[in-house]
């Protein structure tokens, strides 16, 4: 499985350094992307349509919605 992760980056563009905040993030992104993974496999096993998948997949991700508000300055 491809072990890469993103360059996690503040609001304003610039990359985090923190150590521990990037090892949170990377660890969050690995599982997130295993369990992605095994519930496709699944529903592939099941007949389930790859495209449809994908697309509830993206769904899921255009619901998720920031808990603590826009970041100062984005409206």
């Amino acid at each position: 499985m491809n072990k890469h992760f993103p360059t996690w980056q503040a609001p304003d563009g610039s990359p985090l350094s923190c150590v521990e905040k990037i090892k949170v993030l990377n660890d969050n992104f690995g599982e997130l992307r295993e369990i992605m993974q095994e519930a496709m496999e699944d529903a592939l096993l099941m007949g389930c349509d790859e495209e449809q998948f994908r697309l509830v997949m993206r769904s899921v991700v255009e619901e998720l919605h920031n808990p603590y508000g826009k970041p100062d300055g984005q409206d």
